[in-house]
């Protein structure tokens, strides 16, 4: 199948492209990478009266350095930031998520920042983000707002975003020289998304510790009982996390907690080692 028929705008800048996106009473849709939105215009799954091009706006492709976090611009690709041109200020942790998306190709169009706002919830960057406590920038007419990675997915492909707001950078914590991380994902092989994924970061200099268990069908679940046993070690964590997943995950089958609870524990046991 192909499109229905829509309406092109290039935008030169974010005030413009939020113009555009507001003229059209919720019938816009802005458009960098096109990863997901192109097949799902391809399949009349998404049908908007209008696109929005972000690729030519120079202020989706910032990288501002603060002390305790850097600033990333929404339109910088996984691939840019798998070859570390995008600074890793998470000691690996983003690199190597973003090599196991997808493959190359995709790797070289998907943004970040698109990524976030289709909020697929076995998409890695949103399990990422949680894990990390990482601050998402929209910007709309009425200015710019930050919310928390955990807050700003409120379901399955829902987040706050309003449909004349842009998501237009991510505020990632720098993570201390002692700080350690694991990422573990399920998948049915390389490059698919995953089944079950488990992300945990331990990082004692600033006294903080987060398990997150994500690709739920929902958004990205923290594990507060098992995240505070983290303070203490990984394989404390370990023997709290499986009943709090069984807790948390009660209203799924064995076969979706089993998967769950093998992420956590794998991703758990890298850190310790």
């Amino acid at each position: 199948m192909k499109p229905v028929a829509f309406d092109y705008h290039k935008a030169r800048d974010v005030g413009d492209a939020l113009t555009a996106l507001g003229a059209h009473d919720g019938d816009a849709k802005p458009v960098a990478g096109g990863c997901s939105l192109g097949p799902m215009l391809n399949l009349r799954l998404a049908r908007p009266a209008k696109l929005i091009d972000l690729r030519a706006v120079g202020e989706l492709r910032q990288l501002v350095r603060a002390p305790d976090h850097l600033m990333i611009g929404a339109c910088w690709t996984h691939a840019e930031i798998e070859d570390g041109i995008v600074p890793d200020v998470t000691r690996g942790l983003m690199r190597q998520v973003a090599g196991g998306i997808a493959y190359r190709p995709v790797r070289n169009r998907g943004t970040i920042g698109g990524s976030l706002a289709h909020s697929d919830p076995a998409a890695d960057w949103v399990t990422t983000m949680a894990v990390l406590d990482a601050g998402i920038l929209i910007s709309g007419r009425s200015g710019t707002r930050r919310e928390s990675a955990l807050s700003f997915m409120i379901g399955a492909y829902a987040t706050t975003l309003q449909a004349d707001e842009l998501v237009t950078a991510v505020e990632v914590p720098v993570l201390s020289a002692g700080a350690r991380w694991a990422y573990h994902k399920i998948a049915r092989k390389t490059g698919e998304f995953a089944l079950a994924i488990g992300a945990a970061v331990h990082d004692p200099a600033r006294d903080y510790a987060r398990v997150v268990c994500g690709a739920v069908e929902a958004p990205p679940l923290l594990l507060p009982r098992t995240s505070e046993a983290l303070r203490e070690s990984p394989s404390a964590a370990m023997k709290a996390a499986e009943a709090e997943i069984d807790t948390l995950l009660s209203a799924h089958d064995g076969i979706f907690k089993q998967h769950h609870n093998v992420a956590i524990e794998r991703a758990l046991a890298e850190l310790g080692r």
